[in-house]
């Protein structure tokens, strides 16, 4: 396995929107799919994760019910809002711009 790289500054809420468009998820289940769609490269900390869904939270893009996993404790599961995958839209184009543009100076000679 490979060296493992931090997120880049900005990409964490980008990233756990994208997450919780396709389900509802609870921080460890958050944490498990960021590392298995990344192929293992990205790694998230509770550490930072937590704070950010709190403050997600706070915004208005996500919001939080209390229910049993699969082993059957309680958890916090996490769920994008309308106005989450209306920011979800917005970072994610953000992201596509910055993103070529850092490819078209990586390419030129």
């Amino acid at each position: 396995m490979g060296r493992k790289d931090d997120l880049l500054p900005g990409t964490l809420d980008l990233l756990v929107l994208r997450i919780l468009s396709a389900q509802a998820l609870h921080g460890w289940g958050i944490a498990q799919r960021l590392k298995l769609l990344s192929r293992e490269v990205l790694q998230v900390n509770q550490g930072s994760l937590y704070p950010a869904l709190h403050k997600m939270e706070a915004e208005g893009w996500i919001e939080a019910e209390w229910k049993p996993t699969d082993e059957g404790r309680q958890a916090k599961f996490y769920s994008l809002t309308r106005k989450g995958r209306k920011v979800l839209g917005d970072q994610r184009a953000r992201w596509e711009r910055l993103s070529s543009a850092v490819g078209w100076v990586l390419e030129t000679e």
